[in-house]
């Protein structure tokens, strides 16, 4: 059993090696002492959410996908934009539930706060033709792939 896979991540996790990754990487994930953030006051659990949205990313031979689970959030509380030209960064703030007084709470393990990922788009992505759609809780923003033109060969004769 190796340390690396389960101290970087549960392995659908981007690779902390991957040139193309800008996850900001949470050192204490899945740690205990982790879930000690619910005993927390509100006010300091409003930022614990750096990172939480769970992104996969495939390539296929037209284009890269990329799916973000953003459960319960519209469409308007998250943005997709391209920046500097070559990276993607999908952002968004899931609003915390409002406290009443009288309220005690049992449990907290839903996240609030704001969330951030970014990645940087290999050469051959089309910038201008992103889309992005979002259903059932999934957004899948797709980044088309430029056509790799295949060098011509010419066969050149010998003479003699």
């Amino acid at each position: 059993m190796s340390l690396i896979p389960s101290f970087f991540g549960n392995g659908r996790r981007s690779n902390v090696f991957d040139p193309f990754s800008l996850d900001i990487w949470d050192p204490f994930e899945g740690f205990p002492f982790s879930s000690a953030v619910a005993n927390l006051p509100s006010s300091a659990r409003e930022t614990t959410v750096v990172a939480n949205a769970r992104i996969d990313w495939k390539e296929t031979p037209e284009a890269h996908l990329f799916k973000v689970d953003v459960p319960g959030l519209k469409k308007e509380e998250v943005k997709v934009e391209v920046e500097d030209g070559s990276i993607l960064q999908i952002s968004g703030e899931r609003s915390k539930e409002k406290e009443e007084k009288n309220d005690r709470w049992h449990r907290v393990e839903r996240s609030s706060g704001k969330f951030i990922r970014r990645f940087r788009l290999p050469e051959n992505a089309k910038l201008e033709e992103v889309k992005a759609a979002m259903e059932n809780g999934v957004l899948t923003v797709t980044v088309p792939k430029e056509e790799v033109k295949k060098p011509e060969v010419k066969a050149i004769d010998i003479s003699g």
